[in-house]
């Protein structure tokens, strides 16, 4: 392949080649490009980094322009090649693109059918809020509550919906919102456990909303439409509500059925269903101002029946008379027969319709007739109590008549004001329908904020002028205990807002049904949408089997998850106690909302750009608290256990559900929190009171970056019992641009262990040249501000004996003095393989403390915190304290049982006495033997120290002989005297013998040396305080001993491990404990 250019030494190419000469190959160069084809004078590279095909493919790195930046192009694209990716995005239902690509590889783009604002947002939302509540209850609770506690009702309702819908388009212009809606909205910025606790819970509350549209659906069928369609008749008197909960209970599953399979057919039909149910909502509302306007001049003929004060029920007759004169002839009335109990003049009759008369008033007497005085004020009532008309006077009766059986209007359900608000506010939570089918957008961004204010611009005008000017509307209209007849049984079963429409009612009855109809199939669209995207995002494992769906993406598995869940609701059967259940998840919905909203504009996080400027935390913060206020307003108990179902599914998402990294605002706030909190942390040690281990501990890895010594871990976990702050470390000796790969795989396997191990902490990898200063830099650097380690995890280094590892021990001792150094406190762990693991029990044994010298408490403490982990939980804690000759054993003995009682610590106390004596032959011989050790180590070191030098003497020799003028002038100069110098055979083998006979002296000595006084003083120490130990601890389940400090000479390093060993020698499990130098316990409060 011809080359573009030839590369050549910049020094080689000045000297061989002119100016003229170079202007020629330059030339020569762009000649060979335009014999290419390329024809523009410009010279092109030829890289082996730049592939052929691609260039043919996009022309993605022709040119030199971008040659600098061409090796780093696999993880940096170009910004032409990005922004071409951005403009071909879509926004399926499968998720965010960027930011979860890795989990979006798994998944296959489908074709959907992509919705504009009117149909995808507006319609769902006006919908769901001109539903069943208007139509069905707005006319009762105007009655029940009066025209000023309706006004606040619909006010708090309205204003927590408007608030929540600030904040909700504030999140949905602040980035592509994929299928989800408010559950991905919430998710993202509070995290995946309130997401998917609050987008459970808003699932549930959108399929009830189902059932109760569903429910609303059938009572207007049965009540006011056909209601000789009811399969199940009252046999006797009593039974009616009984019958009529059944019959929904039948007619709600073929309902729900027929639904499912019109929302499984597609998401288009139900579209194209919404607006003629629409068009039918809103000629309803028409006809309802028509008839208001039309009572204004003349009134409609409902007349009312009432027996002194009572509402009567005309179901069961016809006149409204005791008596009926036909041609000069008196005859008792079918009213007359239902009190009576024959139908002569002398009949026995009830007592109170012996003494109070018949008479009959104007259900709906008219806008000018001023019975609004008599609806301002509440009516509430208990359940089965009689619907009775204000200010009309009437004789009361024999408190013993029974009234079962009569023709009177009786409440179904007790009333008051907070249960009002419960069965209203299912009215406005329609702001969200719009939201949850966010993946069929074609911009979310835009429909979401757009369609979702301007429904509740719409809404809110029609609550504020329809629903507000309804309430005043049908108190001003309507007489009272017409509005209180929840059924319509004084008007002959009449929808009572129906009779007040004109030219028909009718006209509302059809309206009514097709509007809870095309309701509840916007439920049924957006729920299974929503569970289908919480199981794709895999948060929540035991759902995820409800992502999958069609070809073209419709939640196949979800829609029948819904429709089942949808049957509960239909079970239930009573509207009345359905929209408080759903109250509840609408409202815990909306308060995370706002909450979301709260966070991200008091965080400021950078991210946080919505173009939606008109929002503030103070709304969102006041949305939250009014949607929490409404929670509890509305049923006390429905929300406790709204927040314990999302409480649950929140801790079951924290333990079992994936790890998902959103960059949400609670990460944000605990960074903030972090920050503020490390920042109050005085950066000086703690009061003794709060002083707790807080651990760094060191682990050895093996060549495959594997933990040697798991079992630290887990004696970590036991220590600390997920407490304080814990500090993983370790040591990988190169140079870090080499081993960035180890690393991140050390840390990978440490963090995995960290897992297993249940040890809550931090990892932290560090790569050095040398293994000793790597050690030093993290007991030096570790932690952050005043969440700093004050004390070192490690264990004994076993193989500190063995020759080829003749830098464990001198490591080891020289960390042993950088933690006293540092003032922090020290714990080796000797045989940490024989300590027990988090699953093993130890059901009887002894923790024993060897008390020698005073470390500050912490020979004390580090029992008491191992007892509160479930392995050393049934272990007795024992102190044994040594008495030299001249202390009292007994006195010593209750000083320190009164020292422990003051700790508050149970521990059984002895006090071991160990007497002067003298050396023994054993202790001198083993000093004797250590110390010739020592010096045998010295002098192979010192001999194989020497040979390597010769070697790298000759090595720089040679290398010196084959390097070029400058350079051999230049190691000359930099060259002691002493190197140079010609090796012959003579000085060779003279050298030789010099060296092998200063080896053969030196090991002369060795033998006849005689032992240190002060070793052997120190080896007599370990060797009686050993035996003594094993004495009385060997069966215990662990040792905890004051750990010597290494000999301020550094020339007896090695000897302090060979106390160590010694004093140690024979003991299962020994902790040797070396004290921070202050105070870790106090006796004080």
């Amino acid at each position: 392949m011809p080359t573009s250019f030839t590369v050549v030494p910049v020094e080689a190419q000045g000297e061989e080649r002119g100016p003229a000469e170079r202007d020629e190959q330059w030339q020569k160069v762009e000649d060979d490009e335009r014999d290419r084809g390329h024809g523009d004078g410009i010279a092109k590279e030829s890289s082996p980094f730049i592939n052929s095909a691609e260039v043919d493919r996009g022309n993605m790195y022709e040119g030199k322009n971008m040659a600098l930046f061409e090796e780093e192009m696999d993880s940096n694209p170009m910004v032409s090649s990005l922004l071409n990716k951005l403009a071909n995005y879509t926004n399926l239902t499968q998720g965010v693109v960027e930011h979860e690509a890795d989990e979006d590889s798994k998944r296959k783009e489908v074709k959907v059918p992509r919705m504009g604002t009117f149909i995808g947002v507006y319609l769902p939302c006006l919908q769901n809020i001109l539903g069943v509540i208007l139509f069905l209850r707005l006319t009762w609770i105007v009655g029940t509550a009066g025209v000023l506690e309706s006004f606040i009702i619909v006010f708090m309702c309205c204003a927590c919906t408007m608030l929540t819908a600030i904040s909700m388009s504030a999140i949905a212009t602040n980035g592509v919102v994929p299928a989800g809606g408010s559950y991905y909205m919430i998710s993202r910025s509070l995290g995946p456990e309130f997401g998917g606790a609050v987008g459970l819970c808003f699932y549930l509350g959108t399929t009830f909303a189902g059932a109760m549209y569903i429910l609303g659906t059938i009572e207007i069928l049965l009540t006011y439409i056909s209601p000789s369609a009811a399969i199940f008749k009252a046999e006797e008197v009593g039974e009616e509500t009984k019958a009529m909960l059944n019959n929904m209970r039948v007619y709600g599953t073929c309902i729900i059925i027929l639904m499912a399979i019109v929302v499984f057919v597609g998401v288009k039909y139900v579209n194209k269903l919404a607006l003629v149910f629409l068009a039918c909502v809103i000629l309803s509302i028409i006809a309802i101002y028509a008839g208001v306007i039309k009572t204004a001049f003349d009134p409609p003929d409902f007349p009312i029946c009432l027996l002194g004060n009572r509402t009567l029920s005309k179901r069961s007759f016809d006149v409204c008379a005791k008596f009926t004169e036909n041609n000069n002839e008196t005859k008792t009335t079918t009213l007359w027969r239902l009190f009576c109990d024959s139908s002569l003049f002398n009949a026995t009759c009830d007592d109170y319709f012996s003494l109070n008369n018949v008479t009959e008033i104007q259900g709906i007497p008219g806008i000018m007739s001023g019975v609004l005085t008599d609806n301002l004020w509440s009516a509430y009532s208990e359940k089965g109590s009689l619907l009775e008309k204000k200010n009309q006077a009437s004789v009361a009766g024999s408190e013993e008549t029974k009234m079962g059986g009569l023709p009177y209007v009786f409440t179904d359900i007790m009333t008051y004001f907070t249960m009002l608000v419960g069965i209203y506010f299912p009215s406005v939570t329609g702001i969200m329908a719009g939201s949850n089918r966010s993946g069929d957008l074609k911009d979310a961004q835009k429909s979401i904020p757009t369609g979702t204010i301007l429904a509740i611009s719409t809404t809110s005008l029609i609550f504020s002028v329809i629903d507000l000017s309804c309430i005043v509307l049908f108190g001003a209209c309507i007489e009272g205990v017409v509005l209180r007849d929840k059924f319509g049984e004084a008007v002959n079963g009449n929808l009572v807002v129906a009779t007040l429409a004109w030219p028909s009612p009718w006209v509302i009855v059809i309206g009514s049904f097709f509007s809870t109809c095309g309701a509840g199939l916007q439920s049924l669209t957006g729920a299974p949408r929503l569970l289908q995207a919480i199981a794709r995002d895999g948060i929540v494992p035991f759902i995820q089997v409800f992502g999958h769906g069609k070809a073209n993406g419709e939640p196949t598995w979800a829609l029948l998850l819904t429709a089942g869940i949808c049957e509960i609701g239909i079970l239930i059967a009573s509207l009345d106690s359905v929209a408080p259940i759903l109250s509840m998840f609408f409202l815990m919905c909306y308060m995370f909302v706002n909450l979301a909203c709260a966070v991200q504009t008091l965080l400021r996080t950078p991210n946080w750009r919505p173009r939606f400027k008109y929002y503030h935390w103070t709304l969102s913060f006041l949305g939250m608290s009014l949607c929490l206020a409404l929670m509890f307003i509305c049923s006390w108990y429905y929300a406790l256990i709204a927040m314990l179902i999302a409480g649950c599914i929140y801790k079951y998402i924290e333990y079992r559900g994936a790890e998902k990294e959103w960059g949400d605002g609670i990460r944000g706030l605990s960074l903030n929190a972090a920050r503020y909190a490390l920042l109050r942390v005085e950066d000086g040690p703690p009061h003794t009171k709060n002083w707790r281990p807080q651990l760094l501990v060191l682990l050895n890895l093996d060549n495959e970056q594997l933990v040697k010594h798991p079992r630290l871990l887990s004696f970590t976990s036991q220590l600390k019992a997920g407490k304080g702050l814990t500090i993983v470390g370790s040591v990988l000796q190169g140079v870090y641009l080499d081993k960035c790969t180890e690393t991140q795989k050390a840390e990978e396997n440490v963090k995995a262990l960290m897992g297993v191990e249940k040890t809550k902490g931090f990892c932290q990898i560090v790569v050095s040249p040398n293994f000793r200063d790597g050690i030093s830099y993290l007991i030096q650097s570790a932690g952050l501000g005043g969440m700093k380690h004050n004390t070192v995890l490690m264990a004994w280094p076993q193989s500190w004996k063995q020759t080829e590892n003749r830098f464990s021990w001198k490591n080891f001792v020289d960390t042993v003095r950088e933690t006293t150094a540092a003032q922090q406190a020290l714990l080796v762990a000797k045989n940490i393989d024989l300590f027990p693991t988090n699953q093993e029990r130890f059901t009887e044994g002894n923790i024993d403390v060897w008390w020698i010298v005073h470390d500050g408490g912490m020979l004390m403490l580090l029992p008491f915190l191992l007892r509160q982990h479930k392995v050393w939980r049934k272990c007795k804690m024992r102190i044994f304290t040594v008495a030299q000759m001249d202390d009292n054993s007994i006195q010593m003995k209750k000083d320190l049982q009164m020292f422990l009682y003051h700790l508050r610590l149970n521990a059984e106390v002895e006090v071991v006495e160990m007497f002067e004596n003298d050396i023994s032959a054993f202790t001198y011989e083993k000093t004797l033997m250590m110390e010739q050790r020592s010096q045998m180590l010295k002098q192979m070191q010192l001999s194989k120290n020497e040979r390597e030098r010769e070697a790298q003497l000759i090595h720089d020799r040679n290398t010196a002989s084959h390097s070029t003028p400058a350079v051999k002038s230049s190691v000359a100069a930099a060259m002691p005297e002493k190197v140079q110098m010609t090796w012959t055979k003579e000085k060779f083998v003279a050298e030789k013998h010099k060296n092998k006979d200063l080896n053969v002296t030196g090991f002369k000595d060795i033998f006849n040396m005689k032992p240190n006084r002060t070793n052997v003083r120190r080896m007599h120490t370990a060797v009686k305080l050993n035996g003594v130990v094993l004495d009385k601890s060997q069966h215990a389940q662990l040792v905890l001993l004051n750990m010597p400090g290494p000999p301020k000479n550094r020339k007896g390093d090695e000897n302090y491990m060979e106390f160590l060993e010694v004093l140690t020698e024979g003991l299962d499990r020994v902790l040797l404990v070396r004290g921070s130098g202050r105070e870790v316990i106090t006796i004080y409060s």
